[in-house]
């Protein structure tokens, strides 16, 4: 708040935002679920809002406060991609797509897991374009798979 004047929130500058998760207890949240979809190189890991447990007061569980929209986090373990070049290029493509999906995401949290590598015989350089298009032709079927799902 300046000079009593409050911000705009998030959600308010552009409708349809995806808010990404952030903290511990929200990846844990959604690990522990199983996969709603699968590709060759991903999971895709879902709550519902509806799901959480309300608290006492009846306010929006901790996690996900507020508990509405849709929530996204992306998950590439240096198991799976050991450069972080190809880390970041798959949480970057992960992000991207979630954002520019029509229709948007369903309300609710989802995440993107990493589960195989790319081989590196087939993708030498570690931000390739033919990796990027790659992964985001693969993160296309795993979000239309979890919307049948």
């Amino acid at each position: 708040m300046v000079s009593g004047v409050e911000a705009p929130a998030a959600s308010a500058l552009r409708p349809g935002l995806v808010r990404r998760l952030r903290s511990r207890e929200q990846f844990q949240l959604l690990l522990g679920l199983r996969p709603v979809a699968r590709t060759a190189h991903f999971a895709l890991h879902r709550l519902g809002f509806a799901a959480l447990p309300e608290r006492a007061d009846g306010a929006a569980p901790g996690a996900f406060c507020p508990a509405d929209g849709a929530w996204l986090g992306a998950m590439a373990p240096k198991r799976w991609a050991r450069r972080a070049v190809t880390r970041n290029l798959i949480r970057r493509q992960i992000y991207a797509v979630g954002e520019s999906l029509r229709p948007p995401l369903a309300e609710g949290a989802h995440l993107v897991r990493l589960r195989a590598a790319f081989a590196p015989s087939q993708y030498t350089s570690a931000s390739s374009e033919a990796l990027r298009r790659a992964v985001r032709a693969e993160l296309c079927q795993l979000f239309a798979q979890g919307r049948s799902a």
